[in-house]
């Protein structure tokens, strides 16, 4: 099973979104994925669960070293109860590069985690939602995945964040001691605007077959599902922002890129 990396050095362009339905399309097909919110915003963690203690969150794993799966959280996805589990997020999490800093333990504790979760039980596909700032939190999700998804919405800054991601990955590959397989996807994406073709132009001659064929357009219901507490797929299967993940979902499964 794949561990995925949601990341880019850049708020806003729909990492949130990305983590969330590709993980409730694994649901529909009757899977059961794991996410776990890195990012002290909870976004995430909001959309899917109450608001969870800081001892009952992702904190509690690097300020305690709680087990992982004592801070799981059966959830909800594709309208399935559960159809999938969460590690919440909290606030507190802002903390952990001042009390913590970036040694080994530290940023090797969500993989550590992740690994013995997966000793006692059956493997199945993570999805770890980074926040936008390079900090011990986003180095910790990279370091624990297996892979990186960098969602980069049509727009000049965000493409500025994906660079900044890229030039970061290959600094990681001497500590890493190999490259970090990653896929850029177009998010936010208006057919209408000249300027989103023209950025998509830019990221396919940047990142080549790198970049997911699959661009996710920016819809009403991407936008309203968030606020209804709920995933595309069960705000309105019927969507294009619906289809569009679950296009997302099959280019990254054909070519195994995610594995199930």
């Amino acid at each position: 099973m794949a561990r995925l990396a949601v990341f880019n050095q850049k708020g806003g362009v729909g990492k949130t979104t990305t983590a969330l339905n590709l993980a409730a399309a694994l649901a529909r097909r009757g899977l059961r994925p794991l996410l776990v919110d890195l990012d002290a915003q909870a976004h995430l963690s909001h959309v899917l669960a109450p608001a969870a203690a800081a001892a009952d969150s992702a904190f509690a794993l690097f300020s305690e070293a709680r087990p992982l799966g004592a801070l799981l959280r059966p959830v909800a996805l594709a309208g399935a109860a559960p159809g999938g589990d969460l590690v919440p997020a909290h606030a507190e999490l802002m903390k952990v590069d001042s009390l913590f800093g970036r040694g080994p333990r530290t940023l090797y504790r969500l993989r550590d985690g992740l690994d013995g979760h997966e000793r006692a039980g059956a493997p199945r596909a993570v999805f770890i939602d980074c926040g936008p700032l390079l900090g011990v939190l986003s180095l910790a999700g990279v370091f624990a995945a297996d892979r990186v998804l960098v969602p980069v919405s049509a727009d000049f800054l965000a493409v500025q964040g994906a660079l900044a991601l890229e030039d970061t990955l290959k600094a990681l590959e001497h500590v890493l001691k190999r490259r970090v397989e990653r896929r850029y996807v177009l998010t936010r994406f208006d057919a209408r605007r000249r300027m989103a073709h023209e950025i998509a132009a830019t990221l396919a001659e940047r990142f080549g077959p790198e970049l997911c064929a699959t661009r996710i357009a920016e819809t009403v219901g991407l936008a309203e599902s968030p606020f209804h507490r709920r995933d595309i797929f069960a705000h309105d299967a019927a969507s294009r922002g619906a289809r569009d993940y679950e296009a997302l979902l099959e280019e990254l499964l054909a070519a195994g890129f995610l594995e199930v």
